[in-house]
């Protein structure tokens, strides 16, 4: 996986590389621009790397210039799609303090009209009861990085306004095991998957269960987010893996509806939802 510090230097490799192989040619910003189809201004972006090629952006550029050999093109390529993957450990979310982490994902969703939640293991944090949040944010294994949990319990659930905004439509798919793992006391389970069956009805929220006992013919194997057609953020243990690779994206979204397809929508979904808060509380007696 590759560091933060290794990441800025491969994006600035590769806008120094398009920007000698433009100067080399004798194009102009402006001409590049227009065999491109792009912006002059995107152009100046992508040179002076404020702004991150896609792979489909490198191609056009490169498809502009005459005669550049297939192992320069290539190797420009595998740098940009080695660029457009972002990983993140959580350490290093830790040591800028993981409340940030919250503000980053709000300004993100902030600036998305549709968010697929995929959620194999846990649900995300915009469904979460406080009680719920604080116990998946309090550490349990020693290795884990230490946090400020009431800080980032608050920064979690002050997130959650946004599922009021009519202007955002999310889809939360969930796995029938995310929702009834203990994670928490069964109190505690039957308040989260009651909370979820009420969520479910707002009219900008989708929440799908996939549930236990139904064929599906492929393997969840990561919790990932698709924000509009821009970018995927897939979570590890260890850290997030964000892609802009468009083929990556339409990967995922190709993914997502298949899954989707499998699960229980509406109010079947809000029922089974209840059923689960009922069966936690029945374990009490």
């Amino acid at each position: 996986m590759l560091e933060p510090e290794h990441q800025r230097r491969q994006r600035k490799d590769l806008a120094e590389a398009l920007r000698g192989l433009r100067k080399a040619s004798g194009l102009s910003g402006e001409r590049l621009a227009k065999r491109c189809n792009m912006s002059q201004s995107k152009i100046s972006r992508i040179e002076t790397g404020r702004t991150l090629p896609t792979v489909v952006d490198v191609q056009l550029i490169l498809s502009a210039f005459e005669g550049v050999p297939p192992e320069v093109a290539g190797e420009l390529l595998n740098l940009a799609r080695a660029a457009n993957v972002d990983y993140v450990a959580w350490r290093t979310y830790a040591r800028l303090g993981l409340y940030q982490k919250q503000a980053e994902l709000k300004a993100l969703e902030e600036s998305s009209r549709l968010m697929r939640h995929f959620l194999p293991a846990i649900p995300t944090g915009l469904l979460h009861v406080r009680e719920y949040a604080t116990e998946t944010l309090t550490p349990t294994v020693g290795s884990a990085p230490a946090r400020n949990v009431a800080r980032v319990v608050q920064a979690r659930l002050d997130r959650q306004s946004i599922l009021d905004d009519p202007d955002r439509r999310f889809v939360f798919l969930l796995t029938e095991q995310a929702v009834r793992w203990q994670r928490a006391s069964l109190p505690v389970m039957a308040a989260q998957a009651l909370h979820m069956a009420t969520v479910s009805e707002k009219p900008n929220v989708e929440i799908s269960i996939i549930p236990q006992g139904v064929p599906v013919r492929g393997t969840p194997m990561n919790i990932f987010v698709i924000y509009d057609d821009r970018l995927v953020t897939v979570e590890l243990f260890s850290g997030e893996v964000v892609l802009r690779n468009p083929q990556d994206i339409d990967h995922h979204a190709e993914l997502f509806d298949m899954f989707l397809s499998h699960a229980l929508t509406g109010a079947d979904s809000s029922a089974f939802l209840r059923k689960c808060a009922d069966d936690f509380m029945r374990k009490l007696d």
